[in-house]
């Protein structure tokens, strides 16, 4: 006797998680970290907050975001779209702080400790959504019936 087979869940339900709970972070992290960086630094550690929150968030959610749209690609096609988007993000993120560095309108504070906290917490948040999913380790394969 042999029971039905469950239908495989979506491979990519903990990407999808991933990025929902980081995003969640995310946010949650830019509202805090505006409230206590104004409260200490007034609206220049506002604005400092803010560009932390963007750039060390993004650049954490933009692996996520790369890896859940080429989670149905060919092995290679998604690799090199993978290692593109890296170095794209690497670029900008190198190009936006050496723009902020020269002007004063936002505390450079508050936006490092916000961009410290943004990676550790969206990573934390994408990590727990990714352990929360259940989902097969391995594919099931049909079971073939013999007639012994």
């Amino acid at each position: 006797m042999t029971s039905p087979l469950q239908p495989v869940p979506d491979s990519t339900a903990a990407l999808r998680s991933a990025v929902r709970y980081g995003v969640l972070g995310l946010i949650a992290l830019a509202v805090v970290g505006s409230i206590i960086a104004t409260l200490l630094a007034g609206t220049p550690g506002l604005y400092g907050a803010l560009l932390g929150a963007a750039v060390g968030g993004l650049f954490i959610l933009c692996t996520a975001l790369g890896v859940l749209f080429t989670a149905k690609m060919p092995a290679t096609t998604a690799g090199a779209v993978i290692l593109g988007t890296w170095l794209l993000k690497m670029i900008l993120a190198i190009a936006v702080l050496a723009i902020l560095k020269p002007l004063d309108f936002y505390d450079k504070t508050s936006l490092v400790l916000v961009m410290v906290f943004s990676l550790i917490i969206v990573l934390g948040a994408e990590t727990y959504g990714v352990l929360g999913v259940k989902s097969p380790y391995v594919e099931p394969q049909e079971q073939q019936e013999s007639d012994s």
